[in-house]
């Protein structure tokens, strides 16, 4: 009744490369357990291996090793559904999480290994004050003094401590880092991950990120001129950018984007006979730049007329020819009798797509005060939340196209989902281009400030902020689709997803059922080992989580020989956790074939049922997993 152990994942890949480093052990209660022997594995490796005070680079800060430690510790926590908050619940594929990320990161690992496509995190920027994520590693000035080796032998302090010095990096580090860490192993082999950051943390972020997800994959640093107008500081320059960070899973290859603002303006030209392919754009194709290629020097005729580059052309003969044939080039009548050639670029593909560019590293806007404007819209002209980020810069980078992919049906992750910006710029997208994109929001359920407006609007922590968002966001997109297609409005685009599945971390559905022997008793036998306060359909996700399948899945409640039973992906895992089930029951059950079938421990309705259970799956469907809680 937990998550995977990463520590003992790590010590099976080790095994398999040197077997020869595996040794056994005793744990704390004096049972056998499979461990590294380290001189062993040092010797493998002493070649390369950096060790004592020789000098090295790297990037550590205190408790690094706690942070470390803290991605790999596996959880027993659970999530538990909430209907009554969700929207859509039984047939949207988008959840909204409550809890910890962390904790919360630690539970999809499973579930979602290696199935998101895009994550974007805008995480809190560290100020240099104290803030929620601190995972219990947030130290005292003292605890920190003495860890990063600031005292002497006396406990006396070497430097000055202040509010602007690494106290405070230390603990946003061990903030970030096993989030990060976690968050990887759900990234897919094509994922990109994209991190809204200021300058307190940019360079610190970028060496974590260097680490976490590897250099080679750092795609690039953007800088977001994030607002408009002048600033009321005083000292210093007025700020007005924050960076982007960006980091694939693997090394990609390609990376375009729609051309959009002052890119898009540039196709300026109309041709008649083309109209369906838009407006052109065009650039000259005789250069000066490249050095002597002698296949780039060639005649070309227009008219009758012979046509040479003054040094080469920059495309080959036969390219030139293919565009020539296809009208993507422009000649153009001097005074003097001679041609200017220039290459001709469509807005439109031949299949109706906007042309893609490279995108650049600073972007000029969208803007904070968009976002702003935007949640004023949304909220009845009220400051709900401050800061948010606007939709149209997600929309952004989830438009992007990687490697040379066009998708529009993936998953996108938000662990720090805040008022839910993320969620909101899925929904307007897929309405936009007929997407079927899917998001996981996780937020803290962080409380608001009892003097601000959201708080006197009757929202008492941020998930009831970015939860009523979605709604209201969801509403107006249906309206606006509704509006524009009239009685066209079709059961095709009813379809748009604008619902959300609410679920929210929890401890263990799973009573502390381990006692000593000392303490055990035949009283004991009877005892349930669920926790009262918890319902069939809590059980069921804590099955779904243990057992790898997605939690946005489709759920139906069945009656099946007089019983509840819970139908999870159309048969792929069965369950009920009713009293007295008997055997006619389970044999109906195991007629449906599932690939798996959970049952509840105190669901048996006799010790006779009990024994007869093997018998009959064998019997009716000897290939479901069967599973007993």
């Amino acid at each position: 009744m937990q998550t995977t152990n990463i520590v003992d994942e790590n010590i099976k890949r080790i095994g398999e490369l040197f077997p020869n480093c595996l040794t056994e052990r005793l744990d704390e209660n004096g049972r056998p357990e499979v461990a590294i022997d380290f001189d062993q594995l040092r010797q493998e490796l002493s070649k390369d291996i950096v060790e004592g005070p020789e000098e090295r680079y790297q990037f550590t800060w205190p408790d690094k090793r706690n942070a470390i430690r803290l991605a790999n510790a596996p959880t027993t926590d659970t999530l538990r559904p909430c209907r009554e908050e969700s929207v859509d619940f039984d047939n949207t594929q988008n959840l909204y999480i409550e809890g910890d990320n962390l904790e919360v990161l630690k539970l999809l690992r499973e579930n979602y290994l290696g199935k998101v496509k895009m994550i974007y995190i805008d995480p809190p920027y560290n100020t240099g004050n104290d803030f929620v994520y601190n995972d219990d590693f947030s130290q005292s000035t003292g605890e920190y003094m003495h860890n990063s080796g600031q005292e002497d032998e006396e406990g006396n302090r070497l430097v000055i401590n202040t509010e602007s010095n690494g106290r405070f990096h230390t603990d946003w580090l061990n903030m970030i880092y096993p989030r990060l860490k976690v968050a990887k192993d759900l990234l897919s082999e094509d994922g990109v991950i994209f991190i809204s950051i200021d300058d307190n943390e940019v360079e610190n972020l970028r060496k974590v990120c260097d680490e976490v997800f590897g250099l080679e994959n750092h795609i690039e640093t953007v800088v977001w001129k994030n607002k408009y107008g002048a600033g009321a500081k005083t000292v210093g320059f007025i700020s007005s950018h924050e960076y982007i960070l960006c980091y694939s899973r693997n090394p990609i290859t390609d990376i375009t984007c729609e051309f959009e603002g002052e890119e898009r303006d540039k196709y300026n030209k109309k041709d008649e006979k083309y109209a369906q392919r838009g407006p052109y754009r065009t650039q000259p194709l005789m250069t000066n730049s490249l050095g002597d290629r002698p296949n780039l020097m060639y005649s070309i005729f227009y008219n009758g007329v012979e046509i040479k580059p003054h040094k080469q052309w920059v495309w080959s003969k036969e390219r030139m020819e293919k565009a020539i044939e296809n009208n993507d080039v422009e000649f153009s009548l001097q005074k003097d009798g001679s041609y200017t050639v220039r290459s001709k670029s469509y807005l439109y593909d031949e299949m109706g797509n906007v042309r893609r560019g490279k995108p650049v590293s600073i972007m000029n806007g969208p803007f904070t005060q968009d976002g702003t404007k935007e949640m004023r819209d949304l909220f009845d002209g009220k400051a709900i939340f401050d800061f948010t980020k606007p939709s149209r810069l997600i929309e952004f980078f989830l438009k992007l196209e990687i490697n040379s992919k066009s998708n529009k049906d993936f998953v996108i992750l938000d662990f720090f989902s805040g008022s839910a910006t993320t969620a909101h710029a899925v929904m307007q997208l897929n309405a936009d281009d007929g997407g079927n994109r899917k998001f996981i929001m996780i937020q803290l359920p962080e409380a608001t400030d009892e003097k601000s407006e959201a708080y006197k609007a009757g929202y008492k922590n941020i998930c009831e902020i970015g939860k009523e968002r979605i709604r209201r966001a969801g509403k107006k997109i249906l309206e606006e689709q509704k509006a524009k297609q009239g009685d066209l409005f079709s059961g095709e685009q009813k379809k748009l997803d604008v619902g959300f599945r609410v679920l929210k971390l929890d401890s263990s559905n799973m009573q502390d059922v381990y006692y000593s022997p000392e303490e055990f008793n035949e009283k004991l036998l009877f005892e349930d080992n669920i926790k009262p306060d918890r319902t069939d359909e809590d059980l069921l996700f804590q099955a779904m989580i243990e057992l790898g399948i997605e939690l946005s899945a489709k759920i139906e409640k069945q009656e099946i020989a007089g019983k509840t039973v819970w139908n999870v992906a159309n048969g792929y895992l069965m369950a009920c956790f009713d009293k007295d089930v008997n055997e006619t029951a389970i044999k109906a059950i195991a007629k449906q074939h599932p690939y798996y079938f959970v049952l509840r421990d105190a669901s048996l309705a006799t010790d006779n049922v009990a024994d007869n259970f093997e018998q009959i799956w064998e019997e009716y469907s000897k290939d479901t997993i069967r599973r007993i809680i």
